[in-house]
């Protein structure tokens, strides 16, 4: 109520954002954000939130280097990097992976997953370590979801499995946490480059999951979604998924599932970022505000471009063919390369050669 009644409007899209003219201010539980073009003005609207009718007891703190536990360092040129390598410690730590541990002497790792996805492994052998599973599993998740975008699918694969942990269970955390030891100081470097615009990386891996030696356990043929949305060249929102509400029946479909899981996402943000643009210029062309989508499969890609459904395409019909009325408008579907697909760190265990040169499109090191 203070911020709407200093003229503070909230977004259509997401209600803890606050626009008003030069002014944005962001509001996390009792945390805020505050962006503006001009240093005096922000000044004049802490010092109107302390002294005003309301009296809010506000701490001022300053330029942002820290938010939520995220580090913003200014790398100069126009370059900033975010990270939490105090979070990414603190997990090595638990995992008895730092110096003086009882399993420092575990070599590093140089991807976060193993070669292969984790199942239920009914039969396997107890856990080892008496560390929290489930405890370790959400510090990764935290880490994950705002500066480590390169560890999403490893965590999500193992956040399955916290009811009951096997010994395959617990080593694919401490691989995730081997892979952390070596890269706790990394981040998301951003390099904006006004040029590129909006786009969305998008992928899936069809059933990839399937565990041959328990064939009807349902849950190992739903396939994994992954996508990333990036603005000017910086990743500003990802996910790595598994669609379990309904089975794919080829690549195709899966990846065509995955598509519209991810334009639920980016169809509403560019709403908001059309407000946002009215505050903070964003560099976009109002008139011709669109979305760049880049898909690996050729199927998906023509099924995005037929204008009515066909007898294999039906039954997905009105799930997941939401956003065809935005095809060739806000949404232009292309096709990228698979070794170019950024979005397939989030859907499977990369090879070693591959990882490093996703990670680097993806985050910049």
């Amino acid at each position: 109520s203070g911020l709407i009644r200093r003229h503070f409007v909230p977004s259509k899209i997401d209600p803890c954002l606050y626009l008003k003219k030069d002014m944005m201010i962001l509001t996390y539980v009792d945390d805020c954000i505050i962006i503006g073009k001009s240093k005096e003005e922000i000044n004049q609207f802490i010092h109107s939130m302390q002294n005003g009718v309301e009296k809010f007891i506000l701490t001022d703190e300053g330029d942002i280097d820290k938010f939520l536990g995220v580090e913003i360092v200014d790398r100069g040129n126009g370059e900033f990097e975010m990270k939490q390598p105090h979070l990414a410690n603190r997990i090595v730590t638990a995992l008895g992976l730092k110096d003086n541990s009882f399993d420092c002497h575990v070599n590093g790792a140089k991807t976060p997953a193993l070669t292969s996805l984790l199942n239920r492994d009914l039969d396997g052998k107890p856990r080892k370590k008496d560390w929290n599973y489930r405890q370790l599993v959400g510090m990764m998740g935290y880490l994950q979801q705002n500066t480590r975008p390169d560890i999403a699918m490893a965590v999500h694969q193992c956040a399955r499995f916290c009811i009951d942990p096997k010994l395959s269970h617990e080593q694919a955390i401490t691989r995730i946490g081997r892979y952390l030891r070596d890269t706790a100081d990394r981040g998301i470097i951003y390099r904006p480059d006004k040029s590129k615009g909006l786009e969305l990386f998008v992928d899936a891996d069809f059933a990839g999951g399937w565990n041959k030696n328990d064939p009807r356990d349902v849950d190992s043929l739903y396939s994994r979604a992954g996508y990333v949305i990036k603005y000017a060249g910086c990743p500003i929102y990802w996910k790595s998924k598994l669609m379990n509400g309904e089975l794919a029946l080829s690549t195709a479909e899966a990846e065509f599932m995955a598509l519209s899981l991810a334009t639920r996402e980016v169809l509403p943000l560019m709403t908001m970022m059309e407000e946002i643009n009215d505050v903070v210029p964003l560099h976009i062309d109002k008139s011709n505000f669109h979305c760049k989508v880049w898909e690996d499969n050729q199927s998906c890609i023509a099924m995005t471009r037929r204008d009515h459904f066909t007898p294999r395409t039906k039954h997905i019909a009105l799930k997941y063919f939401h956003f065809m009325s935005h095809v060739g408008k806000r949404l232009r579907i292309n096709y990228v390369h698979t070794e170019r697909q950024e979005a397939d760190i989030f859907t499977k265990p990369v090879k070693d050669h591959l990882f490093p040169k996703l990670r680097y499109m993806l985050m910049g090191w």
